[in-house]
């Protein structure tokens, strides 16, 4: 079924941009290079709408001479909440009341969307809201995409906030299309989408420019890093030690300190056991609050073995993989427990650390696309999963701020 939906896309839409680009060579350098040369595709269906985000680089010099495309797809088809909220993974609740939804319109660009909880978070951090262009929204509800409707967001920024901090969602392009349902069963049913907007859209998509922070602004000049560190995440063949030693670099600090919101990181701090024979430890990193104490970050590989999630219905639970990472942090926890080791730390290193949150870095934000995985983590204390996406994430909203 997706496979042929994607054919379809690939006919009406797809082909003929890459197209229309080779006999408008002096569109390459500007349109939106993801939708050609896509690193991932995540489809969700819903039960009005199926939603296609892209992921990649914004930009390129020349058009692939290959397309090898990674689709993952998910089915919210049978989800009591809206697909809007399914994808961005935030619950929007308005004082207006909890049920009333805006319908989402036809194009949003640069759309600066917080939840409650997120507004209140970023006011606190002092974000400068008028430094870039952008629709923004205060104490707004969630949206619903209108059935029969084709919507699109185009960097689309949303941001929520618990007890770990600021939650950021970035979407660089996410199309609604329509859909339709018949011939269902309780195990399948038939699909049509509606591919005629897309195929409208083929000569103003190749003449689009992705918004990016303008030129002249320092932070502009930090996007060729960012593009590297997701050059390097996408390579499978990279080693947990190339993306530590790529971040702990001077000129990559920035996307670890602004990626969790920190004011310096402490790469590779030997920790010895004061109090105990045992093997000294050395996380992968240390990064400073602003509360003068330090947290862990232990980075894994972007690509997962296995499904994040696994176990019947009520009986979810990590797979295999997930706990294994989170038992290799738990030494951690155990060994800020003795105070002779806390203090040895600070008087060795000057990095203070009480009860550290452990934050685990692993897979992509597609690995872990239910809700199901944070219910579970919630079980966990002081352990606080991210995916690299978030990471990257993170940092370039605070470019358009």
């Amino acid at each position: 079924m997706i496979q042929d939906i994607m054919n379809g896309i690939n006919e009406h839409y797809w082909a003929p941009l890459f197209e229309y680009l080779k006999e408008h060579p002096d569109l390459i350098k500007t349109f939106p290079a993801f939708l050609i040369e896509q690193e991932q595709i995540v489809i969700y269906v819903g039960r009005t709408h199926l939603a296609i985000e892209y992921f990649g680089k914004e930009q390129t010099n020349k058009l692939p001479e290959t397309k090898n495309v990674h689709v993952i797809h998910y089915d919210y088809a049978e989800s009591k909440n809206n697909l809007f909220e399914e994808i961005v993974g935030f619950k929007f609740e308005s004082t207006i009341g909890a049920d009333f939804k805006l319908p989402l319109p036809p194009f949003s660009e640069d759309l600066v969307y917080p939840t409650n909880k997120g507004m209140d978070k970023l006011i606190e951090l002092k974000w400068n809201w008028m430094a870039q262009d952008s629709i923004m929204s205060i104490n707004g509800p969630g949206f619903f995409v209108e059935e029969g409707k084709f919507a699109r967001i185009v960097n689309g920024r949303f941001f929520d906030a618990d007890e770990n901090g600021l939650k950021t969602r970035h979407i660089k392009w996410l199309d609604f299309l329509p859909l339709k349902s018949s011939n269902e069963t309780e195990d399948s049913r038939e699909l049509e989408v509606s591919l005629h907007n897309l195929h409208a859209l083929v000569e103003f998509d190749a003449n689009y420019i992705y918004p990016l922070p303008p030129k002249d602004d320092y932070k502009f000049n930090k996007l060729p890093q960012i593009n590297r560190f997701l050059e390097l995440i996408g390579n499978y063949k990279t080693s947990e030690t190339d993306i530590t030693s790529f971040l702990e670099r001077p000129e990559n600090k920035f996307i670890l300190t602004m990626g969790t919101l920190s004011k310096e990181i402490y790469p590779q701090i030997l920790c010895e056991w004061q109090s105990e024979n045992k093997k000294s430890l050395k996380p992968d990193f240390f990064i400073l609050r602003p509360n003068g104490f330090s947290d862990i970050v232990e980075f894994k590989l972007p690509y997962l073995k296995s499904k994040t999630v696994v176990g019947r219905h009520n009986r979810e639970t990590f797979s295999a993989e997930i706990n294994s990472y989170i038992s290799q942090t738990r030494v951690y926890k155990e060994y800020f427990e003795d105070p002779n080791n806390r203090k040895w730390l600070e008087d060795k290193y000057g990095v203070r650390v009480r009860y550290p949150r452990r934050i685990l870095v692993a897979g992509r934000r597609w690995d872990f696309s239910n809700d199901d995985w944070k219910s579970i983590i919630d079980d966990f204390r002081d352990i606080e999963i991210m995916t690299f996406d978030d990471l990257a994430d993170g940092v370039v909203s605070q470019f358009y701020m």
